[in-house]
């Protein structure tokens, strides 16, 4: 049985000479907008694309390892899983080890689609 994929589809739009890009129609439009080419850009760095590569071949078992592997602070590594989790890029895991509960980020998404309509 093959693997079903999962697609993350992200549409820029023109508008009165700009782009504005809608994740998902579905969703609340203030939720999901981006006022431009350089917000997907941003929200597609270099930075992320590492972060999301180390958690598929790596699979950390917290932020906290996923910071370490990364060599970046928690705090960084933090800000940028809860932009990728709040665009369906990942999803945090809750498990319980002694008395903590830790978060471990999980990729939820195959490939992006990005479509641009002019």
């Amino acid at each position: 049985m093959a693997k079903k994929t999962k697609t993350r589809d992200i549409t820029i739009m023109e508008s009165k000479g700009t782009f504005s890009i809608f994740k998902d129609r579905k969703k609340k439009k203030e939720d999901f907008e981006f006022s431009g080419i350089l917000a997907l850009r941003q929200l597609l760095s270099n930075e992320r694309a590492r972060m999301l590569y180390t958690i598929k071949t790596q699979n950390p078992g917290s932020i906290y390892h996923l910071a370490k592997m990364l060599g970046r602070s928690f705090k960084s590594v933090s800000d940028d899983i809860k932009l990728l989790e709040r665009f369906g890029f990942i999803e945090l895991i809750e498990e319980k080890t002694k008395k903590r509960i830790r978060h471990k980020p999980e990729i939820i998404v195959d490939e992006v689609h990005v479509n641009i309509k002019i």
